[in-house]
């Protein structure tokens, strides 16, 4: 059995018109919600062995947030430069290269993608994943290779707004 949680970043700031997409921050509700959700996720005892994050800001302060609530090392949190600007193929080649020894594991990226890659793996229609919102898929499967379209089952669907 595996277990994907895809958490999006939390909200960011459009204040600064000189940084680049890659470079800009959370604003204040995203460092609102993202320790919010991350007590959510605590809540829900799962055994998360890895996170991988976007190595984008907003992305990466989203999961060190997170990584906290949880009381996962912040050292341990891995980068991937393919999850920023990813298709649903490019997350999927992610996914499958992940470590078959683990069996939970968190991946912090972006919208379209995120969205796009929760239908894919489930066909639970997600119109949007908001910003800092967490969706979690179980498959049955050994092997992260092994997962394909709709092979997963949505297990939870959370975002800010609906555990106010």
């Amino acid at each position: 059995m595996k277990t994907l949680i895809l958490l999006r970043h939390a909200k960011s700031s459009w204040d600064h018109p000189g940084l680049s997409d890659f470079e800009r921050p959370l604003n204040a509700r995203g460092l609102k919600n993202a320790p919010k959700m991350g007590r959510r996720l605590a809540q829900r005892q799962l055994p998360i062995e890895q996170i991988i994050s976007s190595p984008a800001k907003r992305a990466l302060t989203t999961a060190n947030i997170v990584a906290e609530q949880l009381q996962y090392p912040l050292s341990d949190i891995q980068q991937d430069a393919q999850i920023y600007e990813a298709s649903v193929g490019d997350l999927m080649a992610v996914v499958q290269k992940f470590d078959d020894q683990l069996s939970c594991i968190m991946l912090v990226g972006h919208n379209p993608g995120l969205t796009s890659l929760s239908y894919y793996l489930t066909a639970y229609q997600v119109n949007n994943m908001p910003t800092c919102s967490l969706f979690c898929a179980e498959f049955d499967s050994e092997r992260w290779e092994n997962i394909h379209p709709a092979s997963g089952q949505m297990t939870f669907f959370d975002y800010p707004k609906k555990i106010a």
